[in-house]
């Protein structure tokens, strides 16, 4: 056993610049496993700036110079940021309210319908299975619209961290924009001259992720405000609160949309029943993500993510676990990431042993 696993320490251990890169991915785990909280305004800065280098490239190549290509990007910045925080979110808020308010007459017809099944299929559904299947609903309902009412009041003590991140996140977003090349050559200078392996692993990251990060960005945006516009052109309530849905939904590959369908089918469904306005509003959502796929994602990613779909089931579902929203924005970034440092690994081959005479 010793010697099998010599071998194979030999085979893909034994480039200094493989151990070196093993070793930094080593500490950046356990800093942002230990620190992720302390550090989250340094890391949120970081991926906002990332996101934000694109456009500022594209100024720069046209002749702005960097402090006001920088400078330019950072006020749409603000500006967007400042919409969201004072119009879009405070009223998908407000909905999300009123939807938990009007749960008890939408679980009231439910119960309604459920209670017609012993009735219509007795050999299958008895009703004291419906009642319990009811009890079980009504207690869950009331325990996530009770959290929902309370949750401004438990978080008056996070109060203070928010305004942190308010405040410390644009700073550090410009800092970065502005002094970010530096940052990089002064970090680069403590690695080692010999880096083959590093820059091919960098390379294959700024094509794919940078391209995926900034379009899944510019996607969420754009889908979430079509969604907005058509829902409130049809009058579906609650059309901010379903906007932001579709738009997240799209972090999720494959299932995504299929998860946010049944909220949007279930509201409409509430409010015009099997009307023709409900079609006309399904057929809406269905175009909408027709489009997304078949027009907008082909548009945003010029370079494709060669992965297999159980590699991005598997990313999403283990990222999406350890950190939450930003593991399910950055599932397909880290899966490429992986991707890339094994297709650049070094592997020594064994040499073969002499044949015995």
């Amino acid at each position: 056993m010793r010697k099998i696993f010599g071998k194979w320490i030999d085979q893909y251990f034994s480039d200094e610049e493989a151990i070196l890169l093993a070793l930094l991915l080593a500490l950046g785990l356990a800093v942002i496993l230990m620190l992720g909280q302390p550090l989250g305004p340094v890391f949120a800065g970081i991926i906002l700036a990332f996101l934000m280098q694109g456009p500022v490239d594209w100024l720069e190549s046209r002749g702005v110079p960097h402090l006001l290509a920088v400078s330019l990007v950072f006020v749409a910045f603000i500006g967007l940021f400042l919409g969201m925080l004072l119009f879009v979110m405070p009223k998908a808020w407000t909905q999300l309210v009123n939807l938990f308010n009007e749960l008890p007459r939408m679980v009231s017809q439910v119960q309604a319908l459920l209670l017609l099944l012993p009735q219509k299929y007795p050999d299958v559904f008895s009703e004291s299975q419906v009642r319990e299947l009811i009890q079980l609903a009504t207690a869950e309902l009331s325990r996530a619209g009770q959290w929902v009412l309370t949750f401004s009041l438990n978080s008056i003590g996070n109060l203070m961290a928010l305004l942190v991140y308010l405040v410390l996140v644009p700073i550090l977003v410009f800092l970065f924009l502005k002094d970010g090349r530096v940052l990089a050559r002064w970090w680069a200078s403590f690695l080692p001259e010999r880096r083959e392996m590093m820059t091919r692993v960098w390379h294959e990251m700024d094509v794919q992720i940078a391209n995926y990060i900034r379009g899944k960005a510019l996607e969420i945006v754009i889908v979430g405000s079509v969604t907005f516009v058509a829902f409130a052109l049809l009058g579906i309530n609650y059309a901010a609160l379903l906007g932001i849905m579709v738009g997240l939904s799209v972090l999720i590959p494959y299932i995504g949309a299929a998860l946010v369908t049944l909220p949007v089918a279930l509201i409409a469904f509430f409010q015009w029943g099997w009307g023709g306005e409900f079609m006309w509003l399904m057929i809406a959502y269905g175009i909408i993500q027709a489009l997304d796929g078949n027009v907008l994602v082909p548009l945003l990613f010029s370079e494709a993510v060669n992965l297999h779909p159980v590699s991005i089931i598997v990313a999403v579902l283990v990222f999406g676990s350890l950190w939450g929203f930003w593991g399910l924005f950055f599932a397909i970034p880290l899966a490429t990431l992986v991707k890339a440092i094994a297709n650049a690994w070094p592997r020594h081959e064994q040499a073969a042993l002499p044949d015995k005479a």
